[in-house]
């Protein structure tokens, strides 16, 4: 069954089909930026599931934390991230699990993993039974 999910807007939608291979928290920098809080929490799906089902996002690309090009895909009406990808992440797109409808999602998306925990705010604890990473 695919889940799916859109921008703010609803001009830009997307929809992934089987289970993610990742769960993770990103406390870097450039997730700081794209969604204008602490960290970001993030589902990492394969490819070849993941689906553009309406709009065309906006990208741009640049050299992120990890020292790796990454690219942001956003709706280029409403400004909302959709989802990143780069050779960081293989075939894998890292879905923001905020745009997502199920109003479970962010629930569903428990992470297993911290990335750039360095940066993680003083008042923000570490998510328990998380792998702690200081990078990607």
């Amino acid at each position: 069954m695919s889940k799916e999910g859109g921008c703010f807007c609803g001009n830009v939608r997307i929809s992934y089909e089987g289970e993610p291979v990742a769960k993770a928290l990103c406390h870097c920098l450039d997730c700081r930026k794209i969604t204008g809080s602490t960290y970001s929490t993030n589902l990492i799906v394969p490819s070849a599931g993941f689906k553009i089902l309406s709009g065309t996002p906006k990208t741009l690309t640049k050299v992120a934390d990890s020292g790796k090009e990454i690219t942001s895909h956003f709706c280029g009406d409403c400004g909302s991230t959709l989802f990143r990808d780069g050779p960081s992440f293989g075939d894998n797109k890292v879905i923001k699990v905020g745009i997502m409808d199920d109003l479970d999602a962010l629930d569903d998306a428990k992470p297993a993993a911290e990335l750039f925990t360095p940066h993680r705010v003083g008042w923000v604890q570490e998510v328990p039974g998380a792998v702690q990473n200081s990078s990607m």
